[in-house]
């Protein structure tokens, strides 16, 4: 008789089994989502620089149309010698 209930314990256990080891892999899980939201990817990382370069882009693009406007044929003006102001290489070499 213990024998046979030996024999139909896993079978009326299986259940149980899979709801222990979801329990048990749980933090192992939750510790690998944690890591995957602080962490950033190559492919992150580059487009959070492509973003910050067409940033910095259209920055010096403003500011050099501004410089251009106010120094169009005036170099006597001052800073209108030549441009000085922001560049977007700058942000390359962060």
């Amino acid at each position: 008789m213990h024998k046979l209930a030996l024999l139909l314990l896993p079978l009326a256990a299986g259940g149980c089994v899979s709801t222990v080891a979801s329990v048990v892999t749980a933090p192992v899980r939750a510790t690998a989502q944690v890591v995957d939201w602080t962490t950033t990817s190559q492919s992150e990382a580059d487009r959070n620089y492509g973003k910050r370069m067409r940033k910095a882009e259209e920055r010096e693009g403003r500011e050099r149309r501004a410089w251009a406007r106010r120094c169009d044929g005036h170099a006597d003006r001052d800073g209108c010698d030549a441009y000085h102001g922001f560049t977007a290489d700058s942000v390359r070499r962060q």
